[in-house]
């Protein structure tokens, strides 16, 4: 059997599941699992990969779940995530759905304890352990790179009006410190906290990075940033958020990302 984030302990499924993923990057991985047959709906956030899921129906967004869209898809079981779904959602899933799996990924390595709980429920042991594989490789490659980077302190922005950024008790931050980016602030209560860009926090940033979700930041922000007069001491660049804070097998790619950024 196999424990899910919330604890909750689940056989392997009767052979073939129907099931609905509410997390972009968890439905990439069931992909990636060999279960795209047995998808049968998914956000519309989930766009990997895309031609693969361009037959998948959409039940809405991962807040916004259209629960009588999701009901008559008749799914055996519904992927969840703690920080992408609500608990009011997860409460209404139960009254119809037989299974719930629950995910929390908060560093980069549970991203093998993701791969096999999935590929233990849904029978694809050894694609799990193919994931895990190549993941490892990518993990020690870039933990391997970063001892000889100097550690920098960054600013990472996932939003605009009001500024939002991330705390270092996140997957996002856990990330970017494998790789020698330090998150500022260092402590706060709230895991995406709002904030100021004043004089105080920007003292000892060293590098702004504006991410491309879940807020869109484009060029031209870059741009209006590099203006203001607190930043022209800052370097300021965009980030691809997918790479930061996809969990699944997309961190595969994230740790050659990162890598390659650094260098």
């Amino acid at each position: 059997m196999w424990r899910d984030a919330v604890g909750t302990l689940h056989q392997r499924a009767d052979s073939p599941a129907r099931i609905v993923s509410l997390v972009p990057s968890i439905t990439e991985l069931v992909c990636d699992l060999g279960l795209a047959a047995q998808l049968v709906g998914r956000t519309g956030f989930c766009v990997h990969p895309r031609e693969t899921l361009r037959a998948v129906p959409k039940v809405g967004g991962t807040k916004d779940v259209n629960l009588a869209r999701l009901r008559a898809l008749a799914p055996t079981h519904v992927l969840l995530n703690i920080d992408e779904n609500e608990k009011p959602v997860a409460a209404a899933l139960a009254q119809f759905v037989p299974k719930l799996i629950v995910t929390h990924p908060l560093a980069p390595l549970d991203n093998p304890t993701l791969f096999r709980l999935l590929g233990g429920i849904f029978g694809r042991e050894r694609e799990a352990e193919a994931l895990c594989a190549r993941f490892y490789a990518a993990h020690d490659a870039l933990a391997q790179a970063a001892r000889d980077w100097p550690r920098q302190r960054v600013l990472y922005l996932i939003w605009k009006d009001p500024w939002m950024t991330v705390s270092r008790d996140t997957y996002i931050s856990r990330t970017l410190a494998l790789a020698g980016w330090d998150t500022l602030p260092a402590s706060n209560a709230t895991r995406y906290p709002q904030l100021t860009l004043d004089e105080v926090l920007l003292r000892d940033v060293q590098q702004v990075m504006l991410s491309s979700e879940p807020y869109r930041f484009r060029a031209r922000h870059v741009a209006e940033l590099r203006a203001l007069p607190l930043m022209r001491e800052k370097a300021v660049a965009l980030i691809d958020g997918e790479m930061t804070s996809w969990y699944g097998s997309r961190a595969i790619a994230g740790m050659d990302y990162l890598r390659r950024l650094r260098t």
